[in-house]
């Protein structure tokens, strides 16, 4: 009787310690609450806007030559960003994660300099550098090389704005692997290459198939950078996000939210795909 006594405090205090049954409702709730506002409202208002007018003007407004065009030059810029930021970022973070230098801290800094530094500004900067009167202007201009107000300085804008995503995926991922199989491959007679391909990708692919997922969306969702150098010139330096604006502010409401429904699916199969990424790579680590 003594011990049932003695014990009853504990019972109580440990009763009083469990969470409330109501709070993780009301947590849910508010969370839902909050996608709900925030993301799936503007999502059906886009694809309710675009079809608002029945399918006809939806189909003639993405059918229409200046919004291929946009649609191409956006995949296109996509289409040599991601590549180029996968080689940048997978030779960076094997560096950084796998190597003792001179400068890793200063490689880390301007890996994350596109983080803290407006689109904006960023697509500005190629502006001075580029431009007619810019530091290479004139000797572009007499060369009659085109960057600015072309297809290479929104490619070069898009390259800026999305290089952190591949490396900053592999960094923390290598670095938490160790060096052990690295050096262990060494030792067995292993060149650079064979390490890179046997041993270490291997080791961090859907680590990498993250970051390139998100370095895509990134790339084809792009506007600040690219609006500053494009020159917003119909048809030829028009981005999708670009021409959503233009047809926007033309108050042709209908054929912008068709266009701006196409770059929301792109960001669904991008959503997708990080899903599915995320899942496989969750069944793989299970036991």
């Amino acid at each position: 009787m003594a011990s049932i006594a003695s014990s009853a405090p504990l019972v109580r205090a440990t009763a009083r310690r469990r969470p409330v049954a109501w709070v993780p409702i009301v947590l849910v709730g508010v969370a839902l609450a909050y996608l709900s506002l925030f993301l799936f409202v503007p999502l059906f208002a886009v694809f309710f806007e675009a079809l608002r007018k029945g399918w006809g003007v939806y189909l003639a407004a993405i059918r229409e030559p200046d919004a291929w065009s946009a649609v191409k030059l956006t995949l296109l810029a996509a289409a040599i960003a991601v590549p180029l930021n996968l080689v940048f970022g997978v030779a960076a973070a094997w560096a950084i994660a796998k190597f003792d230098f001179g400068g890793k801290s200063l490689l880390i800094t301007l890996i994350d300099l596109p983080f803290s530094v407006s689109p904006v500004i960023s697509g500005l900067i190629y502006v001075l550098m580029f431009g007619l009167q810019g530091w290479f202007g004139p000797w572009l201009a007499e060369h009659e090389l085109k960057v600015v107000f072309a297809v290479p300085g929104i490619v070069l804008a898009t390259v800026f704005v999305t290089f952190p995503f591949v490396a900053r995926e592999l960094i923390p991922l290598m670095q938490a692997q160790g060096r052990e199989e690295e050096e262990a491959a060494v030792l067995l007679g292993a060149n650079a290459w064979q390490l890179l391909w046997r041993v270490t990708l291997p080791n961090v692919k859907w680590g990498l198939l993250y970051g390139v997922i998100l370095c895509n969306a990134r790339a084809m969702g792009e506007f600040g950078a690219v609006s500053v150098v494009s020159g917003h010139v119909r048809g030829y330096t028009n981005t999708l996000p670009l021409h959503i604006e233009i047809l926007y502010n033309e108050y042709n409401f209908a054929a912008a939210f068709a266009c701006a429904s196409l770059l929301a699916l792109l960001a669904l199969v991008t959503l997708v795909l990080k899903t599915a990424v995320e899942s496989r790579q969750a069944r793989e680590q299970r036991p």
